[in-house]
């Protein structure tokens, strides 16, 4: 499924977080931005390096008034273990069924050591305080995604 067009009402869902709570996009109503990113497996390097930086970058996402929301396919369980062992302050969603990512076109063929499966595609998107989408970001390195958010974030001027 290909990712949903900037300008198109951002893709809406109810999952739940690390702390076993209902999500949705509508809770967000006043923020700037909501970040929407999906990445593969909790506590893996890549996604590790990717979730520390948006950690450590909390304070410019908070003068932004932009939320951070993490998906991936991973159990409730994990995500909670994930959060704690690396300190995350943003919420961490469950999206098992992958049904959340399917519809942001998040999920598709990948390949790893000459294997091919499906899977989530590391994406971010932004979405605007009227539910619209304004940034799709596919094609970063983990440790500098936080960095590339910020630029974006910052272009958008959604303040």
């Amino acid at each position: 499924m290909p990712f949903p067009k900037i300008g198109n009402l951002a893709p809406k869902f109810v999952l739940q977080d690390h702390e076993g709570n209902a999500v949705s996009l509508a809770d967000f109503k006043g923020k700037s931005a909501v970040v929407v990113y999906f990445y593969p497996k909790a506590m893996t390097p890549g996604c590790t390096v990717q979730a520390q930086g948006l950690r450590d970058t909390a304070k410019a996402l908070k003068k932004l008034n932009t939320v951070v929301l993490g998906i991936s396919p991973d159990p409730i369980k994990k995500l909670a273990k994930f959060v704690e062992r690396d300190a995350l302050n943003f919420q961490l969603l469950s999206d098992e069924d992958h049904a959340v990512a399917d519809s942001y076109g998040a999920w598709g063929p990948k390949k790893f050591m000459g294997r091919e499966f499906d899977g989530i595609l590391r994406t971010t998107f932004v979405v605007g305080q009227d539910g619209k989408l304004k940034a799709v970001m596919d094609k970063f390195k983990t440790k500098d995604h936080h960095t590339a958010l910020i630029a974006e974030l910052e272009a958008l001027a959604l303040g």
